[in-house]
Order: C-alpha cells, then sequence, then structure tokens
C-alpha cells in the first residue's frame, strides 16, 4: 500500500473464484445424482471442496483487510454498497416465493378445492412453535444490535457474549425449525401448499444457518481483536443480513402461518 497513489484495492491473481465455481458445479450435479440415483458420494464431493475453497478464500479476504490493510475507506464503501446489491438480490429471491404464495391463496383454482389451506391440509398453529420462533429472531435482533454498539465502544468483552447469545438463538431457532418439520402433519409433497410452505421456509431456515456461521467468524475473529470501533465491516455485513433474515421471517410468520391459515 505504500506504493500506491491511489486508496482502491488491486486484487492479486487468485484460484478461489474458478475452483468454486467448479465445486459448485459439481455440487449441484451431484445432487441431481442424488434425486435420480440416491447416492451422494458426488454431492459430499463437491460440498467438502466447495467449504475448503471458501475457508481458503475467506481467509485470504480477512487477512487483506485486517493484516496487509487494503480495505481503505473507499474499499469500505465498496463493499457496502455490494452488500446492500446482494441483500437486494436475496429481497427479490424471496419475493417470487411470496408472489407464488399469494396468487395460489387469493386464487385458488379447482385442484385446491376451491379454498386455501386446500382440502386435506391441516395448517400449523400459528401461536405454538411459529411464535415461539418469531420471539427466537427478534430477541437475536436486539442482541447482534448490542453486539454492534459495543464493538463501536470498544466494550470487547460485551460484544463477544452479545455475539454468543445471538448465535445461541439463532442455533435454538434452527433447533425448533427442524422439530416443526418432523411434526409437521403435511409434506412437500402435499400439493401447492406443502410445496410452497416447504420452500419458503425451508429456504429461509437456509438463510438462518447460513447467517448464524457469518456471526460465528464474526465472533472468532472479534476474539482474535481483527475488529476495531471504526473498521469494522465484516461484523456490519453479518448484522445487516441477519436484520434481512429476522424481516423476512416476520413476513413469513404474518403471511403464511397466520393469515395463511
Amino acid at each position: 500500500m505504500t506504493h500506491q497513489m491511489h486508496p482502491f484495492h488491486m486484487v492479486t491473481p487468485s484460484p478461489w473464484p474458478i475452483l468454486g465455481a467448479i465445486s459448485t458445479l459439481i455440487l449441484t450435479s451431484g445432487l441431481v445424482v442424488w434425486m435420480h440415483l440416491k447416492t451422494m458420494a458426488l454431492a459430499n464431493l463437491g460440498l467438502t471442496t466447495l467449504l475448503l475453497t471458501a475457508s481458503q478464500w475467506w481467509r485470504d479476504i480477512i487477512r487483506e483487510g485486517t493484516l496487509q490493510g487494503h480495505h481503505t475507506k473507499k474499499v469500505q464503501k465498496s463493499l457496502q454498497y455490494g452488500m446492500v446489491l446482494f441483500i437486494t438480490s436475496e429481497i427479490l429471491f424471496f419475493f417470487g416465493f411470496f408472489w407464488t404464495f399469494f396468487f395460489l391463496s387469493l386464487n385458488p383454482s379447482h385442484s385446491l378445492g376451491l379454498q386455501w389451506p386446500p382440502k386435506g391440509v391441516s395448517p400449523m398453529d400459528p401461536f405454538e412453535v411459529p411464535l415461539l420462533n418469531t420471539m427466537v429472531l427478534l430477541a437475536s435482533g436486539l442482541t447482534v444490535t448490542w453486539a454492534h454498539h459495543s464493538i463501536m465502544d470498544g466494550a470487547r468483552k460485551n460484544s463477544i457474549s452479545a455475539l454468543t447469545v445471538t448465535i445461541l438463538l439463532g442455533l435454538y431457532f434452527t433447533a425448533l425449525q427442524a422439530m416443526e418439520y418432523y411434526e409437521a402433519p403435511f409434506s412437500i409433497s402435499d400439493g401447492a401448499y406443502g410445496s410452497t410452505f416447504f420452500l419458503t421456509t425451508g429456504f429461509h431456515g437456509l438463510h438462518v444457518i447460513i447467517g448464524t456461521t457469518f456471526l460465528a467468524t464474526c465472533l472468532i475473529r472479534q476474539k482474535l481483536s481483527h475488529f476495531t470501533t471504526s473498521h469494522h465491516f465484516g461484523f456490519e455485513a453479518a448484522a445487516w443480513y441477519w436484520h434481512f433474515v429476522d424481516l423476512v421471517w416476520i413476513f413469513l410468520f404474518t403471511s403464511v402461518y397466520w393469515w395463511g391459515t
């Protein structure tokens, strides 16, 4: 950086993008093979190589931003714009699921018995496990905000405690959703209702797992003193993502679980 006349990061050639793309191709091909031949060998290979590639790629980014000083204020601003665009794409991703749900529920066809939920489907009680999950995610939104303010105030111990509580709440949410799926009175093969329910809530659950992993990485980095009061975009990105997950769940609870029943 001492020999540069500009604040931007000129990324050196890296093998991780092409290896990540190949690993993703192997994983998706393996999932297709699993669906048809019931063998997980190729999918496991793709998942393993993808995780290894991602861990090495993240290691390089952490090294560039924390130890080598490449993440200047200009670079951080670009990363913030990129994260906003990524979350926007995720919003549009879930918009497609909500569009499907409202189209089917507001215009039930003859195959659905002209009613929603369709005949023969017993929906879940929204005021049991779904309401508990809502309280869990709302509480996690408060704790991640507590962690953010603690980092900005330089209160390292408080930020570690708040991040730990947030991660535990995320794991608790995932466990509750797994129990809900296990005890569900319908399956993904139960027509339009089952497929829209499990696809929408399942992808949200996947985002919760990703967000929990994101925050767990931030917890490790905070314990290693990677974040300062003015240089902690890695955590900010995780916090934004977690708030997005919270917001999607509120829409899910009010529409799919409550209004949709």
